[in-house]
């Protein structure tokens, strides 16, 4: 009988969202449903399991962790990459490591949550609502305007189809666009520093790499129109927090949509949650039914393959 643990279950619908049953039937399954507050905690509880079933970038698996784990023998991560798992240490551990499927466009639809959010002044006006009061804001409309997409790929190339769709202009750059992959996508190629004086709303879609982390600082956020959007639901640390509450707080951009942040979950007292000028979401953006289904269902798939001795979407 192998021990297995679910990590990061926030909602407590892991075993609801898929069919676990021949795996309870033969195995010990523990659900963990809140966060680890340190490396020590989370080797503390999971020393006695054999797999662990992981959300993608909720709790990390550095080196250290691995160490601390010397039954472990399989980690299942949802989704098709994990930057939180050290995958050198995996293999010097003798981990096997294994992928589910990936998120959809729930994130390419919360993108645009935010900045209808934003530019419609929702919050406010459903807390009007609640209130008793009637119309406090004027908001704008999203279509003519200048949508810049940094990441023309899965995700941004979705975001593209319906910028294209809301009637936006659309131009994007990465280092390494071209202006044919562009056009496919719909989009104009630019150079990065015209992506931030000409857009009006600006849409982050890129891997956090050492490439990427910091790409959007004090420096790209002084190019910006002050009436200008930021969206960031790919990863927080792409974006200086530090340079972007200072642009916020110094109304030298129009707004902040965030659905990802450098510490996880953001710390309540994080000087972001009290800016009038951000809408931040909870790193949602692959949070749906579907999305968990597949998750969940693909965890399934891969814990059985392996005990089986035929692992899948094997990462390391």
């Amino acid at each position: 009988m192998a021990a297995i643990a679910i990590l990061d279950d926030y909602q407590n619908v892991a075993l609801r969202l898929a069919d676990w049953s021949r795996l309870q039937a033969a195995h010990r399954i523990e659900v963990f449903r809140q966060p680890f507050a340190d490396l020590d905690s989370a080797a503390r509880a999971l020393a006695g399991f054999d797999i662990i079933g992981i959300m993608r970038e909720r709790t990390p698996f550095p080196r250290a962790m691995f160490e601390r784990l010397p039954k472990l023998r399989l980690v299942v991560s949802t989704g098709k990459r994990n930057a939180a798992v050290d995958l050198a240490a995996a293999r010097d551990h003798k981990v096997v490591v294994c992928a589910t499927g990936g998120a959809g466009r729930a994130t390419a639809d919360l993108a645009f949550a935010l900045m209808l959010g934003l530019s419609r002044h929702l919050v406010e006006e459903a807390h009007n609502m609640r209130s008793g009061r009637w119309q406090s804001t004027v908001g704008f409309g999203l279509g003519g305007l200048t949508l810049g997409i940094l990441g023309l790929g899965n995700l941004g190339g979705q975001v593209a189809g319906i910028g294209n769709a809301f009637g936006m202009k659309v131009i994007a750059w990465s280092e390494n666009l071209t202006d044919e992959r562009a056009r496919e996508r719909g989009a104009e190629r630019v150079d990065k520093d015209a992506l931030f004086r000409c857009s009006d709303v600006i849409s982050i879609h890129m891997v956090l790499s050492p490439r990427t982390r910091g790409l959007v600082g004090a420096r790209e956020l002084a190019l910006m129109r002050p009436t200008a959007l930021l969206i960031n639901t790919s990863r927080g640390p792409i974006v200086d927090e530090a340079a972007v509450l200072a642009a916020l707080r110094e109304e030298r951009i129009g707004g902040y949509g965030a659905d990802v942040f450098d510490v996880e979950p953001l710390p309540a007292d994080h000087p972001l949650r009290s800016e009038p000028r951000a809408l931040l979401t909870p790193h949602i953006g692959y949070v749906t039914e579907e999305t968990y289904r597949d998750f969940y269902a693909g965890m399934v798939a891969a814990i059985e393959a392996w005990l089986a001795g035929a692992p899948v979407n094997v990462m390391t």
